[in-house]
């Protein structure tokens, strides 16, 4: 598979460097509002993990009018300690938040939670509000242990403990998603996709699922990621996508491996029309420091790359 190089965009950078949310509203409606429902077979709805507008300390409205003048269909919003909404003002914030999107076009599609199970502070609070605003996946918080501990016995713990959840899972039309996540110091349970597989197989898809995350695979497994992948197959719900080239970690779309990976071949393959979880894990501003226009640019030029990638599969 090719790899497709996206030319940025001209723009007046001046202008830009003032936007405000008022102003990025402006540019945004017309090219968001046809990115929601994909025709079967077509590029996929693409939803910003949107931990990188706290970089910028946007409010609701100025987040959500990035994200339509990006062209994204939504985002993927941090419900968790430190997040864009804390898991105590769930119940205010996010419909607020959901409020502002839709205002633009734009949806909340996906949450990224601190929730482990049932006994997580916020838990039933955080997935009834979910359910109300058309959520339908989130991802649970990450479980790290240290190296020199079996992970045996945590995997039968996260097994019982997600069994508890399925229940309200099942009750609400939820489906909760482990991430396979690499380590930086101490590993995450399910980042090697073994013990990912060893829990997922115990539990049903429909109500805890995998977000595969081909960024992790390849850092983790190498070449061998495609391996897990099949066995993992019946079991991904969403893919969370970010470029990585395995000696500098992630890096700006098109710039690493992903454009070889044959992974979106696969995923054409598949038919696969669930939201795209876009995730901005690099420096993306190093020489213009960053700015709303700056991240304006990157939004638009990541996902552009990600439809290169698609198209050409």
């Amino acid at each position: 598979m090719l790899g497709f190089m996206h030319k940025p965009l001209a723009m007046n950078r001046r202008s830009f460097l003032h936007l405000s949310g008022a102003g990025l509203a402006a540019l945004a409606l017309a090219s968001s509002r046809s990115v929601l429902n994909a025709a079967p077979g077509g590029f996929p709805p693409v939803a910003v993990f949107s931990k990188v507008y706290q970089e910028l300390k946007l409010d609701y409205e100025k987040a959500a009018a990035l994200t339509a003048a990006a062209g994204l269909a939504g985002i993927d919003c941090p419900v968790r300690r430190g997040g864009e909404v804390l898991p105590e003002m769930v119940g205010e914030d996010l419909p607020r938040y959901a409020a502002a999107l839709e205002k633009q076009g734009c949806k909340v599609l996906l949450l990224t939670t601190d929730i482990q199970g049932l006994a997580t502070p916020h838990t039933e609070k955080i997935l009834r509000t979910a359910r109300k605003l058309g959520v339908r996946h989130y991802r649970l918080g990450p479980q790290i242990y240290a190296r020199n501990e079996s992970p045996e016995p945590l995997i039968r713990e996260a097994v019982a403990r997600l069994k508890d959840l399925s229940a309200l899972n099942r009750e609400l039309g939820l489906t909760a998603l482990l991430q396979n996540h690499s380590y930086t110091g101490k590993p995450y349970l399910g980042g090697d996709l073994n013990g990912m597989y060893a829990i997922l197989k115990e539990l049903d898809p429909q109500w805890v699922a995998a977000a595969f995350d081909l960024g992790h695979a390849l850092f983790i497994h190498g070449p061998d990621w495609r391996t897990h992948y099949d066995r993992l197959k019946p079991h991904i719900a969403i893919n969370y996508v970010k470029d990585l080239d395995r000696d500098k970690r992630f890096v700006a779309f098109g710039t690493g491996q992903f454009a070889t990976s044959g992974f979106f071949k696969l995923l054409r393959e598949q038919k696969y029309d669930r939201p795209f979880s876009l995730h901005i894990e690099y420096d993306w501003a190093p020489r213009t420091g960053k700015s709303e226009a700056a991240l304006l640019a990157v939004l638009k030029s990541s996902q552009a790359q990600l439809r290169g990638w698609w198209e050409q599969a």
